[in-house]
């Protein structure tokens, strides 16, 4: 759908396994910014370049004007359809440098971080044409400019990208979702993420890669993603408190619990943003100065 004069957004369903034989249906968005030629912005899952392609066909496009894909980290969801989009456009990729290896050699990440089904979502490996860092400008082209903003937490290379010309900020998996799984590697990373999004100014429409774009109560939502990392990380400390010889599995099992998920919901990935919280389990107010 059409959101801003530019902005298009292109919602893509999958399914990941967070257990052997348990499916979990999530979804994941793409978003092309047209201009002359069109920016992508993530890939979502192997074969979403049907979706992205048939799309933008629907619009009056076509792939081949795709001049640029830009990933907003190096996780299955966002650069799995990567390697289809390069090879039916011939477009450039652009990601941060600390997740370039894992998008240019897909099996370190497998081995790194095994998601169950990895290999059915990501297609293969790409190589990263432009490497983007903080505080930085990506041309476009026509004078379309994206602000490059690094805002690591959900991975080391995690990136935004500020949109000034329609207010578009997009926070790929930067900021959570109050009642989401907890998902990222550095607590405190995140937190200061988000504060970043807050100095940002005139944002007029928050692209996530996991909700539909939001006009209104933006920087609440950004407040509300904090406050979900300090609620989640109270839950952590009173868990451990509890049983102070429990492992992260166990608490991240009891955490969900609280939260509402059903115990096959417990990942290695939450298992790692547990770990994450109990490296900072000194501090209890972590939205604190």
């Amino acid at each position: 759908m059409r959101v801003t004069e530019h902005v298009h957004a292109i919602k893509i369903p999958f399914k990941l396994m967070i257990s052997p034989g348990v499916l979990m249906n999530r979804l994941v968005y793409a978003y092309p910014i047209y201009g002359k030629r069109i920016g992508l912005i993530d890939s979502g899952v192997a074969a979403s370049h049907n979706i992205i392609f048939d799309y933008l066909r629907q619009t009056g496009r076509s792939p081949k004007e795709i001049a640029t894909l830009v990933l907003t980290h190096s996780h299955p969801d966002h650069i799995g359809g990567a390697y289809e989009v390069v090879a039916g456009s011939g477009c450039q990729v652009a990601a941060h440098i600390e997740d370039k290896p894992w998008i240019e050699d897909i099996e370190s990440q497998f081995r790194a971080r095994p998601v169950l089904n990895f290999h059915s979502l990501v297609e293969n490996s790409v190589k990263v044409d432009v490497v983007l860092q903080d505080d930085g400008d990506l041309e476009l082209g026509e004078g379309q400019i994206l602000k490059v903003l690094h805002t690591p937490g959900h991975s080391k290379g995690s990136i935004s990208l500020f949109f000034p010309e329609d207010g578009a900020l997009f926070t790929g998996d930067a900021l959570p979702k109050w009642g989401g799984l907890p998902i990222y590697e550095d607590v405190l990373a995140s937190l200061k993420s988000l504060r970043k999004f807050q100095k940002i100014e005139g944002i007029k429409v928050l692209f996530t890669s996991w909700d539909e774009p939001r006009f209104e109560d933006i920087y609440g939502l950004i407040n509300q993603g904090a406050k979900y990392i300090q609620h989640i990380h109270e839950l952590v400390c009173s868990e451990r408190a509890k049983s102070p010889s429990a492992d992260a599995v166990e608490l991240g099992a009891r955490v969900l619990q609280a939260l509402g998920f059903p115990e096959t919901a417990l990942s290695p990935m939450v298992v790692n943003s547990i770990k994450a919280h109990l490296k900072v389990s000194d501090r209890k107010d972590l939205l604190a100065p």
